[in-house]
């Protein structure tokens, strides 16, 4: 028990280990592979399959008088285990092992993050119920549809697709990175079963307003507004999305406290309100989710309003991917600064009719992965929503005094424009007829307008519209 205790602790961090222990016969079961005793077999089991995580991993016999830490642990370990923070542990580490997958090849980036390269066969989509015999598509038949629209580019910018661990090396093929999550990670959690989503989750109708380039004056839109969200997005509707892109621009935005966070993002959805489904990628600020305060890398999906299903990243199983190099909750570099360069990330989400996967790709063609139709019910050939914006989480919004000063997109309004304000542009949406174009109608909202700001603004006729949002969160006019 004191091993296997061991290697959970050492496995957050190390990645060439040899471990010393004066039960020789147990030494040597490890050491054949041996888990048929009845007595310790499982822990025999356990300490293989920890064995896996690591670059090497070696066990050797030492006597008892020359192990006296061992000696000191195995007594430890004898303690009444039946104690409430002994469960939580044994809880955490149970976690632990079903979220980290046995990595081939592990990596320590310069930013402090592991990144286990896992055999694409065994990563966590496939301990989801009905992609079980799931057959993996390595490349889309086809590429995102050819976008017919004629735009000139609003302003110059520069995307950005590098992570910080690609200077550390590198996953081999036949494998995906995957962020390994640490213990600290799970221990901050509200509770383990929610970890890495949000709920459980009601939603209403909202009445949307709308700005000098926005469309459908006025008419009361069933969105789905959240507690403790506060949201500024532009939307269409529709019943025959089949997929969405939007090019957004990077900030690094300031989080007030652990447990809130700040993203800029796409949303496709559909269903009822109280029960919505939803897939969504971008970028966020989540120290609670990723223990610092840079932006990442994110995508999340639902099938139930965030009640009981989904998850961010590939905390849960669902999202297949297949792309070797870039990591979901991998760090973006560089950002933006206010009046200076500006730095954005391009993101397409499309489905395909014969095969109905919904398609996840960063920049022009790097594909991601996919969401099978299999986890999905309203979203199996269709959306009906496209939302492109922000979105505060926090305690303290929405009437809560005094409010988060969490902010979202640059930390600017929305009316400071180009160089001040976080944008989303060159948006589309791919019909069902597999056309992309702008959307035929747009609507903007802000669900705190005094605190986080929405703008779709034109500067001519002869330019495409950019969205812009943001805010400070708290302040003169959002006490």
């Amino acid at each position: 028990m004191a091993c296997r205790r061991a290697m959970i602790f050492a496995k957050e961090g190390v990645l060439n280990c040899i471990f010393e222990g004066d039960a020789e016969v147990i030494i040597r079961a490890i050491q054949a592979s041996d888990s048929s005793h009845l007595e310790y077999g499982h822990v025999i089991n356990d300490i293989l399959q920890l064995s896996e995580f690591f670059s090497s991993c070696n066990f050797s016999h030492v006597k008892r008088a020359g192990n006296s830490v061992a000696h000191y642990l195995a007594r430890s370990s004898k303690i009444d285990v039946k104690t409430k923070a002994i469960q939580n542990l044994s809880e955490v580490d149970r976690k632990l092992m079903v979220l980290n997958k046995p990595a081939i090849k592990s990596i320590k980036s310069e930013d402090g993050d592991i990144i286990d390269c896992v055999d694409i066969y065994k990563q966590p989509a496939f301990d989801h119920p009905a992609l079980r015999n799931h057959t993996i598509q390595m490349k889309p038949s086809n590429s995102f549809p050819f976008d017919t629209t004629i735009s000139v580019k609003n302003e110059s910018s520069l995307q950005v697709l590098s992570q910080t661990w690609h200077k550390s090396g590198s996953c081999p093929k036949g494998t995906i990175p995957i962020r390994r999550i640490s213990r600290q990670e799970l221990l901050r959690a509200t509770s383990l079963e929610h970890f890495g989503r949000e709920g459980p989750r009601t939603s209403s109708i909202v009445n949307s307003t709308n700005d000098k380039s926005s469309g459908n004056n006025g008419s009361k839109i069933q969105v789905f507004p959240l507690p403790n969200h506060s949201a500024a997005y532009l939307f269409t509707k529709g019943y025959d999305f089949v997929g969405a892109r939007g090019v957004i621009n990077v900030w690094n935005p300031r989080v007030d406290s652990p447990d809130e966070y700040t993203t800029a993002q796409i949303w496709i959805k559909n269903g009822p309100k109280d029960g919505f489904e939803s897939i969504e990628a971008g970028w966020m600020v989540n120290p609670k989710l990723f223990n610092d305060k840079q932006p990442r890398l994110f995508i999340r999906w639902t099938m139930d309003a965030y009640q009981k299903t989904g998850c961010i990243n590939l905390i849960c199983s669902g999202f297949v991917q297949i792309n070797p190099r870039y990591d979901l909750g991998g760090p973006i570099q560089p950002t933006s600064q206010e009046r200076g360069k500006q730095y954005e990330l391009q993101i397409q989400i499309y489905q395909l009719p014969e095969t109905r996967k919904w398609w996840l790709v960063y920049g022009e063609d790097e594909v991601i992965g996919y969401w099978p139709y299999e986890i999905f019910n309203h979203l199996q050939r269709k959306a009906r929503i496209v939302q492109w914006g922000g979105d505060v989480y926090s305690k303290n919004i929405k009437g809560v005094k005094p409010h988060t000063t969490t902010t979202m997109g640059s930390g600017n309004y929305a009316y400071g424009l180009w160089g001040s304000a976080c944008f989303i542009d060159r948006l589309r949406i791919v019909d069902y007829n597999n056309l992309t174009k702008y959307p035929t109608w747009v609507s903007s909202n802000a669900e705190e307008p005094n605190c986080y700001t929405a703008l779709n603004y034109q500067k001519s006729t002869a330019i495409e519209p950019v969205f812009y949002f943001g805010g400070p969160g708290r302040g003169l006019f959002c006490p």
